[in-house]
């Protein structure tokens, strides 16, 4: 029978959590070139996670990935895919699968909308909306999610918004995206405890990013007259109800009162207050 000398196991054990405390783990980011996405990105670099990051423009994700590595020191894989096409939302999947990456952490971040009257915006720009918004992010959720559970551990962030929890005109198609995000976030949250697996949503009100500009929505009372968040401190608000292994987080003081005041109110009156807030500057509506 083959006996072990305390000091040697010992050895053995210091090698084995050297190990462990070295390898980096791996955050997935989507929309990782810009906005919350990028801010959620430097924190995991921060705290010496290796990067997976998803766009869309290839010479913005090698530009970010220069950064990270030059200034974190960190492995930083760039994967351009358009999230707007669900096929290539499984083919991100394949492709993490074939370079052989263990992803400990998922942030679906990508997403975007479109502004105007439902009766007057592009149907097919909604779609691409929705595929993005909602048919991506369940692709990547439950694929990433499976390994998770099989493992024993994980975590994953979805990008809802308080938007998700208030009927929007002129933003109709987005609000019903993230109200999407928000109850099928809620409801794996629930399916996963006790699996060594959190997942966690994050409700950003009006953040200072590239969104408006996307969806055309610049003249809207919202941006034009209201205060804007910083996406670093929205992004740190997510990271931080993230590692707690909270089910979601209202990034804002005033966004909390926000909802608060949404979940006393009739739907009804809920929609007409937000279309004052988001119709254009100037318009006669009441």
């Amino acid at each position: 029978m083959l006996t072990w000398k305390k000091p040697l196991l010992a050895e053995i054990n210091n090698q084995i959590n050297n190990f462990f405390m070295t390898t980096n783990q791996c955050a997935l980011i989507t929309g990782a070139t810009s906005g919350i996405g990028y801010e959620l990105a430097k924190l995991f670099a921060a705290d010496n996670y290796n990067l997976v990051l998803v766009a869309r423009n290839e010479d913005e994700l090698n530009t970010a990935a220069n950064e990270f590595k030059q200034q974190y020191g960190i492995e930083v894989t760039t994967i351009a895919k358009d999230l707007f096409q669900q096929d290539n939302a499984f083919e991100l999947c394949d492709e993490i699968k074939e370079r052989n990456i263990q992803v400990d952490v998922l942030v679906n971040d990508a997403g975007q909308g479109q502004y105007g009257k439902f009766i007057e915006t592009d149907i097919y720009r909604e779609l691409d909306i929705i595929n993005l918004n909602i048919a991506s992010l369940t692709i990547l959720t439950k694929h990433f999610l499976k390994e998770m559970v099989e493992r024993g551990n994980g975590k994953i962030l979805n990008l809802s918004s308080i938007a998700g929890k208030i009927p929007g005109p002129y933003q109709s198609v987005y609000h019903g995206t993230k109200a999407f995000v928000q109850s099928f976030t809620e409801a794996i949250h629930s399916e996963v405890k006790d699996t060594g697996v959190t997942i966690t949503a994050l409700l950003p009100g009006a953040t200072d990013t590239d969104f408006f500009n996307k969806a055309e929505m610049q003249q809207a009372k919202i941006v034009q007259e209201g205060k804007l968040a910083n996406p670093a401190k929205v992004a740190k608000d997510g990271f931080d109800a993230l590692m707690r292994g909270d089910d979601k987080v209202v990034s804002g003081f005033k966004n909390k009162m926000q909802v608060a005041i949404g979940n006393i109110t009739p739907d009804a009156a809920a929609a007409d207050m937000m279309k004052k807030q988001q119709e254009p500057v100037g318009s006669e509506e009441k």
